[in-house]
């Protein structure tokens, strides 16, 4: 842009004072304006090169720049073709504009070894964000999964609960009604421990390989009470608290005291007992 400047420039002058003169002469003028500008370049980037800068010379190249972008111009108003001239005539003032940009440009430059470890460290960085990315994604598809594992196994404890707990409830409903039940008392004397001597047979565990019997004191069979002493005790107990008792009460009141009987006579016997008072 500057050769062209300078063309441009040299054409300008040539042409006007060809004319009141010699064109070499012209020539001669036209290279001076030409030379010193450059001059006053090359004086300036040397000056940029040593790390140096002088006002003085940078204001004389502005100036010469500001007189090629006068000659241009001045010459555009006078031809015909006023807007070409006019479309070129700022390529002086351009030109010296890229200089101070490249004298700029320079001033931050850096060595390759400099660009070299920022590009090293920039890499560095980009990999530590990656792995950084790729730990909290990690962790957190971990931790997804151990929500939802403990979410599962929490609804499987409530299924399990919730089928156990209809399984108590029907086990105790059946309970209740077999206590209410006409055959309780059967039932009790085959789950229950002997309450008369000989009411059901005696079962032994089986017993493999030679043994020597345990000898252990004789228990004394109580005597079977009658149905008249059994009504008595039942009665005194029934009565003995307000309000009468229950059978179940009765009957825990009954072993407590020491008496024997097989469930189904303690039962009838609660039967007529209750049947006389009533």
């Amino acid at each position: 842009m500057t050769v062209v400047s300078m063309v441009l420039t040299l054409a300008v002058v040539v042409i006007w004072l060809g004319a009141a003169m010699p064109w070499q002469i012209a020539l001669v003028v036209g290279l001076g304006l030409d030379g010193g500008w450059l001059a006053t370049l090359a004086y300036e980037r040397r000056l940029a090169a040593q790390g140096d800068h002088n006002r003085a010379v940078t204001a004389v190249g502005w100036g010469f720049g500001l007189v090629a972008t006068g000659v241009l111009v001045a010459h555009a108003l006078v031809e015909e073709s006023t807007g070409a001239w006019l479309a070129v005539s700022w390529l002086p003032l351009a030109a010296k504009a890229l200089w101070l940009v490249h004298g700029l440009w320079e001033r931050t430059a850096l060595t390759p070894v400099a660009l070299d470890a920022i590009l090293g460290i920039q890499q560095e960085a980009r990999d530590e964000a990656a792995v950084a990315r790729a730990r909290l994604r990690a962790q957190a598809g971990t931790e997804e999964t151990r929500l939802m594992a403990v979410t599962e196994a929490g609804a499987r404890v409530a299924r399990v609960q919730a089928e156990t707990g209809e399984r108590l409830s029907g086990a105790w409903s059946t309970l209740e009604a077999a206590r209410q039940g006409e055959g309780t008392a059967r039932a009790l004397t085959c789950v229950t421990d002997r309450v008369t001597p000989g009411a059901q047979p005696r079962w032994e565990l089986p017993v493999w390989g030679p043994f020597e019997p345990v000898s252990a004191p004789a228990l004394d069979a109580a005597p079977a009470l009658s149905d008249g002493e059994l009504d008595r005790i039942v009665a005194e107990l029934r009565d003995g608290e307000t309000p009468p008792l229950s059978y179940r009460e009765l009957s825990l009141r009954f072993r407590a005291a020491g008496h024997s009987a097989s469930e189904t006579r303690l039962r009838a016997a609660w039967r007529r007992v209750t049947a006389t008072a009533s």
